[in-house]
């Protein structure tokens, strides 16, 4: 057991939670005090998010190649370099620039930090690895909104990012400390090569994708029309996997989708995913606009989700190294399936103890599926690969998360109107009975995905987690 990797590869994780839900409680200060509107400062949370999705492969395969505690190292100084220039910006533009620097680090932390708490901890703790890492994300998670406002309220708003600085330079130190020890090679000098082209084209691939999803960033862009992005997006597409496919070293190893447990647990995060960012996205409007819960009270009730995720997810783990990833996995979407079943059947009376129970059961959902599903992902390909596939989890989930707010977004639109019987109109908690018979709507779609997820995590194969040979 190598305590010292597997305590700095949780405070990788425990930040990532931490900045990801700090920020957001910030945004309202930062645009005062930068004197920028929503829409200027939403680019900050543009921009990290295309450096995360764009980036998280390509590092995570070159974590494969040179070595995966030397991209999580240097991605811990160049993330904690960018909540410091975040804190400093003096306006958006410089906010923005930094933001995407941070999601730079952000993704060569997250694209490793899995794979080496495997690494730190003893064969067949696949589960309970990765139930740790979980816990410690979500750990960040819940401390981030209580944390944040008493250090807006207190001491200012650059207090936040400063607050990060701490323990990204406190990850810098076990970095170092942990580095004189030395650390094996992944992979063997003759394997050493690396797919620029690949790289190049899965990045452009990826910002696409997101600009697709993103209709927000793409008008941004002045790219507003979904044909060219669609048209462009499939050429590249075409292009990348007919390049990896013929490549000697390809950033994306495409025979390691013949194996039943990678692909199966991959389709089974992305649909998963989809349903839990469509959650997230519609429920603080029915507690807010509809149930009319004030901020404070609706903070509390979010709580629910980490609580269960925190306590629940080295269990998850225990299971997933003693009886295989499928039984845990399974648990955790039926939790998801029950939580949106729930949210399909919300009133606009309904008493707030029942979307805090479906926000309860997608935590439970949450820790179980993914301590088991990611130890599945990573675990199964062959060691010199998990690089690769810690990034697959990391693009899958954000991803997937995208993919939830833009489908979530477009269900309650085209739903409102046919409730409403106004075209063209904008879905509003003013005609709440509508508002709640368009989201009940969009919650049954929810329903048909998580189904998906629930087949896929059915087929991903029994048995305990076995790491793949590699073949050349």
């Amino acid at each position: 057991m190598d305590w010292l990797l597997l305590i700095n590869t949780m405070l990788g994780s425990f930040l990532a939670g931490l900045s990801a839900r700090i920020f957001m409680i910030s945004l309202p200060s930062l645009a005062s005090g930068l004197g920028s509107d929503i829409l200027g400062i939403a680019w900050a949370l543009i921009s990290f998010q295309i450096a995360g999705v764009g980036f998280s492969i390509v590092f995570g395969r070159l974590g494969d190649i040179y070595g995966r505690e030397k991209i999580y190292n240097a991605g811990f100084i160049i993330l904690t370099a960018g909540a410091f220039f975040c804190g400093v910006s003096q306006d958006a533009l410089q906010l923005i620039i930094a933001r995407f620097v941070q999601g730079v680090g952000a993704a060569m932390t997250q694209s490793a930090g899995r794979a080496l708490a495997m690494d730190a901890m003893p064969a067949g703790s696949e589960g309970k690895a990765q139930g740790i890492m979980t816990m410690a994300f979500h750990s960040g998670f819940f401390v981030g909104p209580p944390l944040g406002g008493l250090i807006i309220d207190y001491i200012h708003w650059r207090g936040v990012f400063f607050f990060i600085v701490f323990f990204g330079l406190a990850g810098v130190a076990l970095s170092v400390v942990r580095s004189r020890r030395g650390s094996k090679p992944v992979m063997s000098p003759s394997r050493r090569q690396v797919d620029y082209l690949g790289a190049g084209l899965l990045i452009a691939l990826t910002v696409l994708l997101t600009l697709l999803l993103d209709h927000k960033a793409a008008q941004a862009w002045g790219l507003g029309r979904r044909g060219f992005l669609t048209l462009a997006f499939a050429g590249i597409a075409w292009g990348f996997l007919v390049h990896e496919s013929k490549a000697p070293s390809p950033m994306m190893n495409l025979s390691l989708f013949k194996i039943r447990m990678f692909t199966y647990s991959v389709i089974s995060l992305l649909t998963l995913s989809i349903t839990r960012g469509l959650v997230g996205f519609l429920m603080p409007f029915y507690l807010q606009d509809v149930l009319q819960l004030t901020p404070s009270f609706m903070g509390i009730l979010f709580l629910a989700p980490p609580i269960f995720t925190i306590t629940l997810s080295t269990v998850g783990g225990h299971i997933t190294d003693r009886v295989g990833p499928r039984i845990p996995a399974t648990i955790g979407v039926l939790a998801s399936l029950a939580a949106v079943v729930l949210g399909a059947a919300l009133r606009v009376d309904s008493h707030w103890l029942l979307p805090t129970a479906m926000l309860g059961l997608t935590g439970i959902g949450t820790a179980f599926f993914n301590s088991s599903n990611q130890a599945a992902i990573i675990g199964s390909v062959p060691k010199e690969h998990r690089g690769f596939a810690n990034g697959m989890v990391h693009t899958a989930f954000e991803l997937g998360h995208l993919l939830g707010v833009s489908v979530g977004g477009l269900l309650l639109t085209v739903a409102y109107e046919y409730y409403s019987g106004i075209a063209g109109v904008t879905p509003s908690a003013e005609n709440p009975l509508a508002f709640v018979s368009s989201m009940n709507a969009s919650y049954v779609a929810a329903v048909g995905l998580t189904l998906i997820a629930l087949c896929t995590s059915l087929m991903r194969g029994s048995g305990k987690i076995r790491a793949a040979v590699a073949k050349d």
